[in-house]
């Protein structure tokens, strides 16, 4: 991760070209980029703009969802929304944008690992998604947000609930037990961990999950185990 002040010339062409707007102000994207625990560096950090952020996303996603499901009930539409505004969901496109090449934090942070380390992913794209508001306005937040999460809402299995949820609920149905995660294997640097997790339920196969952070891994295992067990669609090729 970065610690140099600002972005160079270089860095903050690349990262503005991936984000589809030129700042006006620089500052805004150097402090969505900064993590409070680089002390050294001047200026602010994304706390306050992770803030704003999160509600300029929710309304966004909201109203895109409101326009593409038109005949959907409001218990649809919010778990499409829950799953589209997770931190899951924001770390991927963090690291769909490889974020973790900016993002300028202090040393401790840059140890973290797991859930921690995916969190500091998916704040640091609602703090830039407010740092696009404050700079070009609403339009150009909304531009950004459709251009990574538009695909994802459509997607076959945008109206799935929590995986985690599901295998439990259906384990617990089924078999009366409770799935069991195991960390098999943790490899990769620090800033770009992988986790190999596998999902046990007394009476099936195991499954096994590889993903940036624990939790995430843990998410692809038990989706693993509910298409397998036909309890979910598996989503068409392309889709």
């Amino acid at each position: 991760m970065n610690k140099s002040p600002t972005l160079s010339s270089t860095d903050r062409a690349k990262l503005q070209a991936v984000i589809g707007h030129e700042f006006e102000e620089k500052e805004r994207l150097d402090w969505a980029l900064t993590h409070a625990s680089a002390r050294s560096q001047k200026g602010g950090n994304y706390e306050r703009l992770e803030f704003l952020g999160d509600r300029v996303l929710g309304l966004c996603i909201a109203e895109l969802l409101f326009r593409t499901f038109g005949s959907a009930a409001e218990g649809e539409l919010s778990v499409r929304l829950n799953q589209l505004v997770s931190a899951e969901t924001c770390a991927l496109v963090a690291d769909e944008m490889q974020l973790h090449l900016y993002i300028r934090t202090g040393a401790d942070v840059k140890k973290l690992t797991g859930k921690r380390m995916l969190n500091v992913r998916a704040d640091v794209v609602e703090s830039l998604i407010a740092a696009l508001y404050l700079d070009g306005g609403l339009e150009v937040a909304r531009k950004f947000i459709l251009r990574y999460w538009e695909g994802r809402a459509v997607r076959p299995d945008g109206a799935r609930r929590d995986a985690k949820t599901e295998l439990q609920e259906w384990a617990h149905a089924k078999f009366g037990v409770t799935p069991i995660y195991k960390v098999e294997d943790r490899s990769g640097p620090d800033h770009d961990p992988r986790f190999t997790v596998t999902v046990e339920v007394a009476g099936t196969a195991p499954e096994t999950g590889i993903e940036r952070s624990k939790r995430a891994a843990e998410q692809v295992a038990a989706t693993k185990v509910l298409e397998r067990e036909g309890i979910w669609q598996i989503p068409s090729a392309g889709k």
